[in-house]
């Protein structure tokens, strides 16, 4: 039986509107356009490019987070940098079928993605997490990373074995994925020193997140990822990354130091011993700032970055 062009047509658009719904979070409204690599190591990651400079700037996210929260950022960071901003494998709109979520398979991650964008060398920005990150990549893969900067870096911060245990016996999958509202607006509000109405949308597509296919697998990996941080340490491994290092800390983060496992440290002491393990580090406190201080205190965190890129 022979079916009419325009009829065949028709069915071929409606199949590719149902892959492109099938699409992680596809639920999610993001702030910037969204484009798709297909990785060599079996994942799908979900980026943003804008700008068109010859030199590259990747922005990597922290836990539980997503590439929207650079929103406050890429603007500026784009007028002077071609700038990539991805969602990690197991977050925002980036496949969640891992095997195992660890830093290596993170950082080999963005350095498949810079393959699939034809590019040879970046600097690269990381929030958290997504600092601890780009600290492991810069040791493991240095010919690939110009210079980083660290938005309140998570592997400054040092955990015991006990430490550990502790995570252990608190973290969990179903933790995470049955986190009510009302603490889901709480742990957001922890993660600025005066909550910001730019941030709302965090709040509102967290909770959205709850309701989308994929939600569990998300869970999971959040859960992987802090175990993943706890079991790659990067201590060690600071004294031999030689690029030049941006570190930046809000002077009031509520997350770095754990107030409950290292209620002696302060935010100071954390990010000054970690800024000295680095040999071409500088660190900026900004006051009045908490653990997203990129995206509470944009302006200024925006400014310091493009004058350090541009004197390194």
């Amino acid at each position: 039986m022979k079916y009419p062009i325009t009829l065949l047509f028709s069915l071929l658009l409606i199949v590719a509107c149902q892959a492109q719904d099938q699409r992680p979070f596809s639920g999610i409204d993001y702030p910037m356009e969204v484009q798709y690599a297909e990785l060599d190591n079996g994942q799908t990651v979900a980026f943003h490019e804008s700008g068109a400079a010859d030199e590259t700037l990747i922005l990597i996210h922290g836990l539980g987070s997503y590439m929207p929260a650079w929103k406050m950022n890429i603007d500026s960071f784009s007028e002077s940098y071609r700038v990539i901003a991805l969602d990690l494998p197991g977050y925002g709109k980036s496949t969640k079928s891992a095997d195992d979520y660890t830093l290596p398979f993170f950082a080999e991650s963005v350095t498949l993605l810079m393959d699939k964008l034809d590019i040879e060398q970046s600097a690269i920005a990381g929030h958290s997490m997504g600092g601890q990150i780009a600290l492991y990549l810069a040791a493991t893969y240095p010919d690939r990373v110009t210079q980083l900067i660290l938005s309140a870096p998570a592997g400054f911060e040092q955990f015991t074995d006990q430490d550990q245990m502790a995570f252990q016996a608190t973290v969990s999958p179903a933790g995470i994925a049955a986190t009510p509202e009302t603490m889901i607006r709480q742990n957001a509000a922890a993660t600025f020193y005066s909550f910001p109405a730019e941030a709302e949308f965090m709040i509102e597509d967290r909770i959205s997140m709850t309701a989308e296919p994929g939600f569990n697998d998300y869970a999971e990996a959040q859960a992987e990822s802090i175990f993943a941080m706890l079991k790659t340490p990067v201590w060690d491994m600071m004294p031999e990354i030689e690029q030049s290092t941006l570190v930046v800390f809000g002077a009031q983060d509520a997350l770095i130091p754990n107030r409950y496992l290292h209620p002696g440290l302060s935010v100071e002491d954390v990010a000054r011993q970690g800024t000295e393990r680095l040999p071409n580090a500088t660190l900026k406190l900004v006051d009045n700032a908490g653990h997203f201080v990129h995206l509470e205190k944009s302006g200024e965190f925006n400014d310091a970055v493009l004058e350090f890129l541009n004197q390194n």
